[in-house]
């Protein structure tokens, strides 16, 4: 069974799960849910994010296309392995 499988499984039996089920399957996860970081509750994190938004969309940001930073890239590892 693949993952997408396994979660889909997983998510219907919570949602149909009587209510002690679901405690004792957070009482086994609580901490490892506790453990993964969420960017967005970090201030100093969004407050990043929305400083880079307002300079690209005031155009004082500079920016490249995928093809641009990839050209980049390779030039990089060639001056590198020179």
């Amino acid at each position: 069974m693949d993952n997408n499988e396994l979660k889909q499984k997983l998510h219907h039996y919570i949602e149909n799960a009587e209510e002690k089920k679901i405690q004792a399957i957070f009482t086994i996860v609580e901490d490892e849910i506790k453990a993964t970081y969420n960017h967005w509750d970090h201030e100093e994190f969004v407050n990043e994010l929305h400083e880079r938004e307002q300079a690209y969309l005031n155009g004082s940001l500079n920016t490249y296309s995928v093809s641009e930073s990839a050209s980049h890239a390779r030039e990089a590892i060639k001056q590198h392995y020179k």
